[in-house]
């Protein structure tokens, strides 16, 4: 059943959606460090793994969010808290976001779970691990939910329970809802800026029949899926794209334990993005929903050690017998 929490309590000025979105990512810093290991994918490219290993048998594949890294700063509190209770991290940096680019046109999307996929098979095959918990943010949440959906007949043993947090299930409303004028002077300006860098970088590299003004003048997400993101990936336009990987259609199908927490005040989402119904019809899939929170925040303190909360859902999530 879905639940509306009420243990998360932030202060007076973190009851803001939007200072509590941009908060950890300004003020709360993180330094881990990884061992990173690349590997190669089935069609010739790379990913690149980074570690935060404390010699366990156990460890969480942590997934960022749209134009991060491992070096984002909820990857790496997630590292920090889960190696303090023993856990390893495997943080997965998607294509073209890990420093260097990718080797071809295609790089990363929202619903790219043949990459996860992959990288579960690598790590089962060439680590020792017992179990295996899949973490995504963002949009590496809406990956994990899809993959945990999607692949439910082919899933490996080893993978025991998923967390998705603000994930924008519904991608077509997401994309509408930071569509306006205000999410696009706020938020959607940094990311458009090193989204078409990085596909002017892959038009001058492979030539196609895609159009670079179009490309370069997107204004919005929903310019810059149907310009670039849906043909250099196969799909018609931004529409086909966003129903195609989306993962609330496939929320019904989950057979392990898995969790999302979304505030119902994230200025990334609308209510189509909230699935309230799946979480009421499938006793494997729980929606923990607060109040507050904004978008990957749930900062509760200006003290940076106390702003743990959302560490310690996840962790109590998939440690719970």
């Amino acid at each position: 059943m879905p639940l509306v929490t009420s243990d998360f309590k932030p202060n007076f000025a973190l009851k803001n959606k939007h200072f509590n979105t941009v908060f950890r990512v300004f003020f709360n810093t993180e330094n881990t460090l990884y061992k990173r290991k690349r590997i190669t994918l089935n069609d010739g490219d790379f990913i690149a793994l980074d570690f935060a290993s404390v010699n366990s048998d156990t460890a969480i594949i942590a997934i960022h969010g749209l134009e991060g890294s491992s070096k984002s700063n909820y990857i790496q509190a997630l590292a920090r808290e889960a190696n303090h209770k023993n856990i390893d991290v495997i943080a997965m940096n998607l294509r073209s976001c890990s420093g260097e680019p990718n080797h071809t046109l295609a790089s990363y999307h929202s619903g790219k779970t043949a990459d996860l996929a992959e990288v579960i098979t690598h790590i089962i095959q060439n680590y020792n691990y017992k179990t295996l918990y899949l973490v995504g943010y963002s949009l590496g949440g809406n990956l994990v939910l899809k993959y945990m959906g999607e692949y439910v007949n082919a899933m490996p043993v080893i993978i025991k329970k998923a967390v998705g947090v603000s994930v924008p299930c519904n991608l077509e409303g997401s994309a509408l809802t930071l569509n306006s004028s205000f999410f696009r002077r706020k938020y959607l300006a940094n990311f458009l800026k090193t989204l078409k860098a990085k596909a002017a970088y892959k038009l001058a590299r492979f030539p196609n029949n895609m159009d670079k003004e179009r490309v370069a003048n997107a204004k919005d997400f929903v310019a810059f899926d149907d310009a670039f993101t849906a043909p250099s990936h196969g799909f018609k336009d931004a529409k086909d794209y966003w129903t195609k990987c989306s993962s609330k259609p496939f929320l019904m199908q989950i057979q392990r334990e898995t969790l999302l927490i979304s505030s119902l005040d994230d200025p990334f989402l609308d209510d189509s993005c909230y699935p309230f119904e799946a979480a009421k019809s499938n006793p494997y899939f729980t929606f923990l929903a607060t109040k507050h929170g904004g978008h990957v925040g749930f900062s509760q303190s200006f003290w940076v050690k106390k702003n743990n909360w959302l560490e310690n859902q996840i962790l109590d999530f998939i440690m719970a017998k």
